[in-house]
């Protein structure tokens, strides 16, 4: 897999499949590389503890991976690419719309040397469409794609206004289809055999992905013409989901049926709530928020986040603390399921990584290779490709890779 991506979600879906076993040649800019490279501080430490120039940023997406320089705005960097794009299975790229065509590396040049690559594009609005020439960031696509009108303060709450995602998650969704477009088209191509089948392009956009995601609030809309408003931490469709205060901080009430409703009143010393008309059954809570919320916040804040924990989880009702990522690579649960890992880096330290949630029982996840360092690899994939140690000298002192 050839990954001519840089940032987020291409780099996310070519760490995906990297992680299920694709050998993974990532093109980087000689000099500088991946835009991420650079977006520190935090950087990792060195052997000696000593801070290096490999931001944190760059570390989140890009383990099991070959770094490989190569100039593609030179004509001997083009052809580097197209040697590689010749025995590929996939090339995976976001440069904008019509980006890598000047340079022959688009898809229509790659398939005619290589009809079985896969060639997946990521852009912000896609190849049609009157967006399609526009620049797109996860920001921008979190506001244009509706996400931002469903996060945040509701008007008339102090702080009230839109809000992103603490992380990036259009990228990362976006790179979750990807990876599982790629695999689609892969399996497409297979059933006719790798020779005799044809790969396929796939235009995957940041924008399609974020409406796509909307998912329960789009179809609110879409059944009853009312465009959902902010709630804050409260859920559109079930009641009560949400935040509540305790007598030390904070916890999560995730009530999802009127049972766990009954037994939530049991446990708070009020069980006539859960006769109450107003509040027997969920669309009635839904109807009666408003009543409902007030009455149950004056109730958490009579006990502490961990008693109430225990006493819910007794009873079978859903609810947990709100941590920080302290708290979160100190849980236990967290801790048994082996999410935080470390790997042998080039510079002489440990990178720590986020494990790969995918637990498959036969084919498990191998944590192969730290993310490379820049040009890592270089020298390895050149002679792979027949370049002899004086061409690849020569390549260097000219500045192509």
């Amino acid at each position: 897999m050839l990954d001519l991506s840089r940032v987020l979600a291409g780099p996310w879906a070519s760490q995906l499949l990297a992680d299920l076993g694709a050998e993974v040649i990532k093109v980087e800019r000689p000099g500088c590389g991946d835009d991420t490279r650079s977006w520190g501080p935090p950087w990792l430490a060195d052997g000696d503890g000593q801070p290096t120039r490999e931001a944190a940023y760059f570390l989140c997406t890009n383990r099991n991976k070959y770094s490989l320089t190569v100039d593609i705005t030179r004509p001997e960097g083009q052809e580097i690419v197209r040697q590689l794009a010749r025995d590929a299975d996939v090339l995976i790229e976001n440069f904008k719309l019509g980006g890598l065509a000047g340079y022959g590396l688009d898809y229509p040049s790659l398939h005619a040397l290589n009809r079985q690559l896969v060639y997946c594009s990521i852009t912000g609005f896609g190849h049609s469409g009157p967006y399609a020439p526009r620049a797109g960031y996860d920001f921008l696509i979190q506001g244009m794609g509706g996400l931002m009108s469903l996060s945040g303060t509701p008007d008339g709450e102090p702080g009230a206004g839109p809000q992103k995602v603490g992380v990036a998650l259009t990228d990362i969704l976006t790179g979750l289809y990807a990876g599982n477009a790629i695999l689609a088209a892969l399996a497409h191509r297979d059933r006719a055999g790798w020779r005799s089948g044809e790969g396929q392009h796939i235009d995957l956009a940041l924008l399609d992905v974020q409406v796509a995601c909307l998912a329960n609030q789009a179809m609110n809309y879409l059944v009853s013409g009312s465009a959902p408003r902010r709630m804050g931490n409260a859920h559109p469709n079930i009641v009560p989901y949400q935040d509540f205060p305790t007598a030390d901080g904070d916890m999560i009430l995730a009530v999802g049926n009127d049972g766990q409703f009954a037994r939530f009143c049991a446990v708070a010393g009020h069980p006539e709530w859960a006769s109450d008309e107003r509040f027997a059954s969920n669309a009635a809570r839904v109807k009666n928020r408003q009543q409902l919320i007030p009455l149950l916040r004056q109730n958490t804040v009579l006990r502490t986040t961990a008693e109430w924990i225990a006493a819910l989880e007794q009873a079978a009702v859903p609810c947990g603390p709100i941590n920080d990522l302290a708290g979160v690579f100190a849980d236990p649960q967290v801790l048994a399921r082996g999410l935080r890992l470390a790997m042998p880096h080039a510079s002489g330290g440990l990178a720590p990584q986020v494990a790969n949630p995918i637990q498959l029982s036969a084919t498990p996840v191998e944590y192969r290779k730290a993310p490379p360092t820049l040009g890592e690899d270089s020298d390895a994939v050149l002679r792979s490709l027949g370049y002899s140690d004086s061409r690849i000298a020569a390549l260097r002192r000219a500045g192509v890779v």
